[in-house]
């Protein structure tokens, strides 16, 4: 009996030993291990199949895993101002669902007239986490490619002409995003500036640009923002595609700014297996956009980075040694996103959402004009408001290209106008125009009916009736997401209004003296009538919250303090990439028909250089009708003069700037600082000035505030392309503190030796 008793507990202990070695976790799943250990483990395990396997698409919006080793899937999703609703799996028709409709934020456009970088962040964490409770692993934005053409159609997708400025408002929208263990993929890794010929044209660009006007947001992200992913983008450079490009992947991204992350193509972006595989490109989507019926058992096995791949690999033509980098990085990017155990399970449509889309696009909003101080509506006044124009009544979230939504509600301007003004005065509304009446992309509907049989002279004659019985009249009017407007994939045919306009403005304008204009658009348009109209509103495409912030700022019960991200040049004509060219492109080659296809791209040379949006105005002395940072307020701010802690400072110094800031006004508002540096002597062409600080403040009526603006000799430095380095030349220098590109207020010298 004893003998078997021990034999029995030998059994139990060896039992026990034996289950206890089985549930050791191995190292890429003890999270007590360095992800580093982790990473190399996780590798070790892979075959060559499933390496290769996480390299490509395996749905219109996801990428495999490993299941064996019970590593997720990626799941993507459109887009920088909204998660993207549900398609199927193999195709871009919706998915059904009835429960993938979200809260639909400003466009970028927006978020960057705001000039205040608290507020991206709060708008990163914010659609950060309504990406996490759609399941979702990367966001495929924000966008930060440089305006240089108002017609580009995509324009209200990124953050205007500036790199300073959108440097400094996308790295903490990055980290926003985030802070929830939703991977941003900051887009379009480079040179895609505008939407015709983006996937048939070679951009021409020398090197000082390049890296002084259309790199530094990206690499803001990178450096500072820590981005985990970067999208490369469509066009060519150098003669190779963006996302399999050996200068701006591998020599410039993962080389100079030392890049981790991954990087991820544009949805068919990818044309070539050997490129893809030495030139950076790490995770490939889209290459084929109608799925299986390619006609092979699964299209996806196709893809460059696929059985092709696999297949010079076996025959010895290419190594490994590109994979495991590859693999090595995705696998980095899972620990942080699908196997990040900490990250929180974020929240979608909550009342703090809500309050952040409303508030982002109230202080984005910016009064370009406010002759008479017509606004805001005073409420005395105001016993009858007339609200006249298409875009008042028209959903805007639904269209534009990928980023186009499924909000849970979109106010718009005539319901938000309603709302606030409607139980102390009579809000009458006439349509004035027919535009666009369209209300669906990608099976997404509007559910609006925006057909209107009457002439064009009846609907103006309504307008105009109902103008000159009313107190104030509100014309919202602009662009909106049809296609060649404010859309991907096209850009505009012309710079001024379309659908007669500029004739209902004209009109309503010699109607009724209380008159404003709010436009909606993410673009700069022409404005012939502006001498005639009193107060002028861009309130750009505000999300779902569009209504409400429009009539906040009307009444006053916002002040406004957006700023412009982009100049408004009076005409075409005055923007530099028109003057100089080119734009769209070659003009011989567009007569000879090049750029309809990959076998005859069509050259675009930035013949402008450096001079993009306010440099060019400033250094050729172009009056703009509205300039880069120009933006005014319900009450007056008046500055001080600007002194600096010290007069000569060394390349290894710092320089700050102080200027006190007061309200005289009676309202309280906010100001935005902007300080612009002025080389005074330089061997090389430089712009009279560009921004290199910015701060926001908000004062109440008679407070002072002092801001102080820090820089140092990156400040000071142009891109020396023969060096290939940012050299800080010796000598004068001075610093230009204003409220507007072309609002200066006060300036101080200072010598850099």
């Amino acid at each position: 009996m004893l003998k078997k008793t021990a034999i029995v507990g030998l059994f139990t202990l060896i039992s026990a030993h034996s289950m206890a070695q089985n549930t050791i976790l191995p190292i890429y799943l003890d999270e007590s291990k360095s992800v580093e250990q982790r990473v190399q483990d996780a590798l070790s395990r892979m075959t060559l199949e499933e390496k290769v396997a996480m390299l490509h698409a395996q749905s219109k919006f996801s990428s495999p895993g490993v299941p064996r080793l019970g590593i997720p899937e990626f799941w993507t999703t459109d887009g920088p101002h909204g998660v993207r609703p549900e398609v199927m799996w193999d195709e871009w028709n919706q998915a059904g669902w009835t429960n993938d409709s979200i809260i639909a934020y400003p466009a970028l456009t927006a978020l960057s007239a705001t000039w205040n970088k608290k507020m991206s962040w709060n708008y990163g964490k914010a659609l950060g986490e309504e990406a996490r409770y759609r399941k979702k692993d990367i966001l495929l934005g924000p966008g930060v490619n440089i305006y240089r053409t108002p017609l580009n159609g995509r324009n209200f997708e990124y953050m205007g002409e500036d790199p300073y400025l959108t440097s400094k408002m996308v790295v903490p929208y990055i980290k926003g995003v985030q802070s929830n263990g939703v991977a941003t993929s900051v887009k379009h890794y480079a040179l895609n500036n505008q939407e015709m010929f983006r996937h048939t044209s070679n951009v021409n660009i020398d090197d000082r640009t390049l890296y002084e006007i259309y790199l530094p947001p990206f690499k803001a992200a990178v450096t500072e923002g820590d981005s985990w992913t970067i999208m490369g983008a469509y066009d060519m450079y150098k003669g190779q595609y963006a996302s399999q490009n050996q200068y701006l992947l591998n020599d410039i991204l993962k080389k100079e700014w030392g890049y981790k992350g991954v990087v991820v193509s544009d949805w068919g972006a990818v044309n070539n297996t050997e490129q893809a595989i030495h030139n950076g490109l790490d995770l490939e989507f889209g290459s084929w956009t109608n799925g299986l019926s390619a006609g092979t058992k699964n299209a996806y096995d196709n893809y460059y980075l696929a059985q092709p791949y696999l297949n010079l690999i076996k025959s010895g033509k290419v190594g490994t040694k590109e994979l495991d980098d590859k693999v090595t990085r995705l696998l980095n990017l899972a620990y942080k996103t699908t196997m990040n155990t900490k990250k929180p399970f974020g929240n979608v449509a909550s009342e703090e959402h809500k309050a952040v889309a409303r508030e982002i696009g109230e202080e984005g909003i910016v009064l370009l004009k406010n002759q008479g101080n017509v606004l805001p509506i005073d409420l005395n006044k105001a016993k009858k408001i007339a609200v006249i124009g298409e875009n008042a009544i028209k959903i805007m979230t639904v269209g534009g290209g990928s980023s186009s939504l499924k909000a849970k509600y979109e106010t718009l301007p005539l319901d938000g106008i309603k709302s606030r003004f409607g139980k102390q005065a009579n809000v009458q509304f006439a349509r004035g125009y027919v535009g666009d009446i369209g209300g669906e992309y990608n099976g997404v509907k509007s559910g609006q009916d925006l057909k209107d049989s009457r002439s064009a002279d009846e609907l103006l004659n309504e307008a105009v009736e109902l103008a000159k019985k009313s107190d104030y009249v509100i014309f919202v009017g602009g662009l909106n997401k049809s296609d060649f407007q404010d859309s991907e994939g096209n850009d505009r045919k012309s710079y001024g209004l379309p659908y007669n306009q500029d004739n209902v403005i004209a009109a309503l304008a010699k109607a009724n003296k209380n008159f404003a204009v709010v436009l909606v658009s993410g673009n700069a348009v022409a404005m012939p009538w502006i001498k005639d109209v009193p107060a002028v509103l861009q309130s750009w495409y505000l999300g779902s919250e569009a209504g409400n912030s429009i009539a906040s700022i009307l009444s006053g019960d916002t002040n406004p303090s957006g700023k412009l991200p982009f100049s408004f040049p009076v005409k075409l004509e005055d923007n530099s990439a028109h003057k100089l060219g080119e734009y769209p492109g070659n003009k011989e080659e567009l007569t000879a028909g090049k750029g309809k296809d990959q076998k005859n791209p069509i050259n675009i040379t930035y013949n402008e250089g450096i001079f993009v949006g306010y440099r060019w105005h400033d250094t050729k002395k172009i009056r703009p009708l509205f300039s880069f940072g120009h933006g005014l307020s319900y009450t007056a701010f008046e500055f001080g003069k600007a002194k600096a802690d010290k007069t000569v400072i060394g390349q290894d110094d710092k320089i700050m700037f102080t200027v006190m800031v007061k309200n005289t006004g009676k309202k309280a508002g906010a100001e935005v600082v902007q300080l612009y540096i002025s080389d005074l002597k330089s061997s090389v062409p430089r712009p009279t000035k560009e921004l290199k600080g910015f701060e926001k403040i908000f004062l109440n009526p008679n407070e002072e505030k002092e801001v102080s603006i820090t820089i140092d000799k990156t400040a000071l430095s142009f891109f020396d392309a023969d060096k290939n380095q940012w050299v800080a030349e010796p000598g004068d220098f001075e610093a230009q503190i204003g409220n507007s590109s072309d609002a200066i207020k006060t300036k101080v010298k200072f010598t850099l030796k």
